[in-house]
């Protein structure tokens, strides 16, 4: 019976951490998100799953979703705006490789 639980503690401890490093990522990912942020969030939902003993999938659904909706609560407009406005080159030319490379072959 004791095995039994070790292995679904363990099971769930990874699900956990599967969900919390999409989670980061995800949210890393959002325009204007910095590292703050990023600390901010995973103090959050995991002094929440300590204090309540559900996991992050029970309480917030979808890792990346919850990052959006997180970005969304804690990075202020104008900032998210900036930082989409100054990305937008950069993402306009990684489309513009990846077409060059599918159209070479490379």
């Amino acid at each position: 019976m004791a095995r039994k639980d070790r292995t679904a503690d363990a099971a769930g401890e990874k699900a956990r951490e599967k969900w919390m490093a999409r989670f980061q990522v995800r949210l890393a990912m959002q325009p204007g998100v910095d590292r703050a942020v990023v600390l901010q969030a995973v103090k959050e939902v995991t002094t929440h799953c300590a204090d309540t003993g559900e996991s992050p999938q029970t309480a917030y659904g979808d890792p990346d979703a919850h990052a959006v909706r997180t970005a969304e609560r804690l990075v202020p407009t104008d900032v998210a705006e900036r930082a989409k406005r100054h990305d937008a080159p950069v993402d306009r030319l990684g489309s513009a490789l990846k077409r060059a490379r599918d159209i070479t072959g490379l």
